[in-house]
């Protein structure tokens, strides 16, 4: 708990004196005021996570963190669990999704095995943080332990410090495993207070009877394992997953170092439900990329009081929409470094000013 404790004490609320003066420059730029809309909201959150009247992005990571789940074995869904150590390689390759969508974004791409269910052959771009070869069956009992929750929250915050040292202005989260729907509709169902009818998807792709199913198996481990949203250790311990986990703690380190947080879709968004739940000025530093096509993620997104930059309806995970909230938050970025004044470009401002 060392770590984790000295990472809620490093967490403070944005900087407002850096926001006034985004704010200011921002009104001053060559257009009429708010035409750029969110984007203008943006620079001006970015000021106040970076303490800098000019934000800069250009050192830019998006952390895909891998896990196994015990629950498929209650066949949740479709595809199968070796799928997961699979696209792990695809990622490493770089011939997944968020690859495609990192390189366009000019951001690195960080792959970590937090709990597969298969030995993955060591390879260099590979950061093996394996807690456990994937957790229990939720519908039986407990995921993990409480320690093995605190060790991959610290493995997220350590990974977070780390990348300080090769330079990080934004990150993004990213996940994979096969069946994490199901311990995300979970963390949501408890942490947002709603039935698990409400926040359960059809995941990668099920049928009315599957899904009625998986509702089912939802509410019993829930009423197995008895989480209680006032103790968000306890939740992810009970009902979670290792990625998730992992994610939380990448939250939770970042915003302990300025960094802003661009979330993904449904299961970055139970991660940060977690770190939410630990450190409420968390919220701060996240920016919600999208809202996605499972059902559970507009609420947890309502929750959490976020705003998704965008509704593409996606439901791919991997971090591929937060690649594009990250390629957003840099426009938004520039737009207020890179715009030049009234002032400064001998434009007449509106009339009457």
């Amino acid at each position: 708990m060392g770590l984790l404790k000295q990472t809620f004490d490093r967490i403070k609320p944005l900087d407002s004196t850096a926001m006034a003066q985004a704010k200011e420059r921002q009104d001053r730029l060559t257009k009429p005021q708010g035409s750029l809309g969110r984007l203008e909201e943006l620079s001006i959150r970015l000021a106040g996570i970076q303490g800098k009247s000019i934000p800069e992005i250009k050192h830019k990571a998006i952390i895909v963190m891998a896990g196994d789940h015990g629950v498929v074995a209650e066949k949740v869904g479709n595809w199968p669990q070796e799928v997961t150590a699979q696209m792990v390689g695809n990622f490493l390759a770089g011939g997944a999704g968020i690859n495609v969508l990192a390189r366009q974004a000019g951001a690195r791409v960080i792959v970590v095995d937090m709990g597969v269910a298969a030995k993955l052959e060591p390879n260099p771009k590979l950061l093996a943080r394996k807690v456990a070869p994937g957790t229990g069956n939720i519908a039986l009992g407990p995921a993990m332990t409480e320690e093995q929750a605190i060790q991959a929250l610290e493995t997220g915050i350590k990974l977070v410090n780390d990348e300080m040292k090769n330079g990080l202005d934004i990150v993004g989260t990213g996940d994979m495993g096969i069946g994490n729907t199901t311990p995300s509709s979970a963390i949501c169902a408890v942490m947002t207070g709603r039935p698990a009818a409400q926040v359960t998807g059809r995941g990668t792709g099920i049928t009315d009877e599957q899904l009625a199913h998986k509702i089912a198996v939802i509410q019993r481990a829930l009423d197995v394992n008895r989480p209680d949203s006032k103790q968000p250790l306890g939740v992810l311990a009970k009902v979670g997953g290792f990625e998730i986990g992992g994610l939380a703690g990448v939250i939770l380190g970042a915003a302990a170092n300025h960094v802003a947080v661009v979330i993904d879709g449904f299961i970055s968004g139970a991660a940060a439900l977690i770190a939410v739940g630990l450190e409420p000025t968390v919220r701060e530093y996240l920016i919600s990329a999208h809202v996605s096509a499972e059902s559970g993620h507009r609420v947890l997104l309502q929750h959490l009081e976020l705003k998704p930059l965008l509704d593409l309806e996606m439901r791919l995970g991997e971090g591929t929409g937060a690649a594009l909230g990250m390629i957003l938050s840099e426009a938004a970025a520039r737009i207020l470094g890179e715009m030049a004044t009234f002032g400064e470009a001998g434009v007449s401002e509106e009339s009457g000013k």
